[in-house]
């Protein structure tokens, strides 16, 4: 099994996808701003599944996927700035991937890193 047949990774690549297409109706002027700042956190989530996957350390492993959750975090936030300046709905299907990914990716830490559990300060 390699990283690709993980689940997580999966989802989180079809949002990177997702955003892509979602940010290409957005505003040319937002094109180094929260486009550039959408993809790149996008992006970002599967990447960093891949990599911590290869490391083949459960330390480093899971040091990724807190990279990951905090893209997750980061496109939510991002998410909604769009959502106030009225850029998307804030109905998009995407947010509902999202918080699912974020689910998986904290299931994925705790199995990968169990005392993850009890040192989590949030969700």
């Amino acid at each position: 099994m390699g990283f690709k047949d993980l689940e997580v990774w999966q989802a989180s690549r079809k949002i990177a996808v997702c955003t892509y297409r979602l940010t290409e109706g957005f505003p040319k002027s937002e094109n180094f701003g929260i486009t550039s700042q959408m993809r790149r956190a996008a992006v970002s989530i599967p990447c960093n599944i891949a990599e911590g996957y290869g490391r083949r350390s459960t330390g480093s492993y899971s040091h990724f996927l807190r990279i990951a959750k905090g893209s997750v975090n980061e496109l939510e936030t991002l998410l909604i700035l769009n959502a106030d300046l009225g850029l998307m709905s804030v109905d998009d299907p995407v947010a509902g991937d999202l918080a699912k990914v974020g689910s998986m990716l904290s299931n994925l830490i705790a199995k990968v890193h169990p005392t993850e559990r009890s040192q989590r300060l949030l969700g």
